[in-house]
């Protein structure tokens, strides 16, 4: 596409703070740019418990800095980053107790795929505690206690090392943000509309300081449509609904579009199939039938709304369901289309199978 003449893109070093609709203030030195974008990322959050903050913390930073392995360790939070660094210790040899608030681990993946990760964590000999409110932290003799109410009983759990893993907030604090007309959530993120642009017509967002969909390659694609926004009042519109999402636990988890509870919420009518990887043929072959292919499509159209893997290699699987999801690729389509054989992602074709017909029956590479 032709661009219009853009006369100076500045890229300033330095701490800088907003002074009207279309001020910026760096170490002492004003400017007035057309368009503003912020992208300042964000930073590992711990919650209000009392103790906490006394007692010090890993986070999912530090925690690669400990020059010796502990023999013990309790993760508060079991979502991505959580689950994952639980996981390399406890097979590094330590002891881990998993502490999550929420009813399940993986909280915001499917729930079939929750509970069949947390049985598989578990026979690797992790603890794990859900819908564990922590009410105190505290370090004593040089250990750490984190004690908390799960169904109305009260727990202490002690180990050597405790890490803090329940999420992040958006850079925003100190930048005169509210003052120049940005709205704010909650939780500190920049509130924008959906080409990214704020409250404040000069002043867009993109990233984890938008709060939303706090991945890298995310956060890459969003700053790339608000610079254009900006730069050439495109409108283009921020497109979330095909997102895939991987938590690299062994086996991953991957996932894209809608949960089977998101759809039925939003009001479609559903068909699901959950096909266990003991029927996809690579799985087999490798002597590693861990996981299941969970696929959630609409009843009338047979339209792909979501795909929701556990594997050793869903990461890798993935992909094929998000064009899916993305260009409206239905089940019949995916069902008469080759996949080749002994690979995992053939489960994908599998599954779509399986909405009508028993795929134990089938024989190989059948269709």
């Amino acid at each position: 596409m032709c661009w219009p003449a853009i006369r100076r893109i500045t890229y300033i070093q330095g701490r800088a703070r907003l002074t009207g609709g279309n001020g910026v203030e760096v170490d002492g030195q004003s400017y007035a740019p057309g368009k503003i974008l912020i992208s300042t990322g964000a930073r590992p959050w711990a919650p209000p418990v009392p103790g906490l903050e006394k007692a010090g913390y890993l986070t999912s930073t530090t925690a690669m800095e400990i020059k010796e392995l502990p023999r013990s360790m309790i993760v508060l939070g079991a979502n991505a980053v959580g689950l994952e660094l639980a996981q390399t210790f406890a097979r590094a040899g330590t002891h881990v107790t998993l502490l999550e608030l929420l009813p399940r681990i993986a909280p915001f993946e499917d729930q079939e795929i929750s509970q069949a990760l947390q049985g598989y964590l578990e026979e690797e000999g992790m603890e794990i505690v859900t819908g564990f409110q922590t009410t105190m932290v505290e370090r004593r003799e040089g250990r750490y206690l984190a004690t908390g109410t799960q169904d109305g009983r009260e727990f202490t759990f002690d180990a050597e090392q405790l890490l803090v893993a329940t999420g992040r907030r958006p850079n925003t604090a100190g930048m005169g943000l509210e003052e120049a007309g940005v709205k704010l959530g909650k939780r500190g993120e920049i509130l924008v509309d959906e080409t990214l642009r704020t409250e404040n017509p000069h002043v867009y967002a993109a990233g984890d300081v938008t709060g939303q969909d706090m991945f890298v390659y995310v956060a890459a694609y969003a700053g790339t449509l608000a610079a254009e926004n900006a730069l050439t009042g495109a409108g283009r519109v921020y497109d979330a609904s095909y997102i895939p999402r991987v938590t690299f636990t062994d086996p991953q988890i991957a996932s894209a579009g809608l949960t089977e509870e998101q759809a039925r919420a939003q009001g479609f009518e559903v068909q699901v199939s959950s096909l266990p990887m003991s029927y996809v043929p690579r799985a087999l072959a490798a002597r590693d039938t861990r996981g299941l292919i969970k696929l959630v499509a609409e009843s009338s159209t047979g339209k792909l709304l979501g795909a929701h893997l556990l594997a050793p290699e869903a990461g890798e699987m993935i992909q094929t369901a998000v064009l899916a999801i993305r260009f409206g690729i239905s089940l019949t389509q995916l069902r008469e289309t080759m996949f080749p054989y002994l690979t995992n992602v053939e489960g994908l074709k599998l599954a779509a199978l399986a909405f009508e017909k028993d795929v134990a029956r089938l024989s190989c590479c059948a269709g």
